[in-house]
């Protein structure tokens, strides 16, 4: 009988493990797809290995991204705000470039969340480091592969894309710039 009430405890567990993963899952589903054209000849800024679209790809596109919690799991990636760099015109928030030098990110559409996040600071964590930056721009989730977006896709919708000075308080060797798994919070 123990084994039975073992077995039947476990199979619940599971269930409620299904469950939740599902609900999470479901709190922000993709809102469409974008399909990739051709980049005018040197249109699109592959500064920092960013990607350009490619013709006839398919690209999701988000509205949403992941619940925000003391600790949201993210990804960072890496962004230049400067002038000529590869996060195209001026920030969002205040309609400025800023320099590579200073703890700087743009947060997937929705954690931007309309622009609520704008010019507040962000706590991040990863490399076994933390370091406090501030949103001054969106990735944009639900569009992209045009000239407004620099003929890049669609961010996805998990992104804190920093600048080179948040890389580099996390003490994140420059070979491994590009993607990595981090933790962020409202600071």
């Amino acid at each position: 009988m123990k084994n039975l009430s073992t077995s039947i405890f476990l199979l619940l567990a599971l269930l409620l493990a299904a469950a939740s993963l599902e609900a999470r899952l479901q709190s922000c589903n993709p809102s469409g797809k974008i399909r990739g054209i051709n980049p005018p000849p040197g249109q699109c800024n592959r500064e920092n290995d960013s990607d350009c679209c490619k013709v006839g790809e398919l690209y999701t596109t988000y509205k949403c991204s992941p619940p925000v919690s003391g600790s949201t799991k993210a990804v960072l990636t890496i962004n230049s705000f400067q002038k000529g760099g590869d996060g195209g015109g001026p920030s969002e928030c205040d309609n400025k470039y800023h320099s590579d030098d200073t703890p700087v990110v743009a947060l997937s559409t929705g954690w931007y969340s309309g622009g609520s996040r704008c010019l507040n600071n962000i706590k991040i964590s990863g490399n076994g480091k933390s370091v406090i930056a501030m949103v001054v721009d969106e990735c944009d989730s639900t569009m992209g592969c045009d000239e407004d977006h620099d003929y890049q896709p669609p961010c996805p919708n998990n992104i804190v894309d920093a600048s080179k000075a948040v890389w580099k308080a996390l003490g994140v060797s420059e070979d491994n710039w590009g993607d990595l798994d981090i933790t962020w919070s409202d600071a």
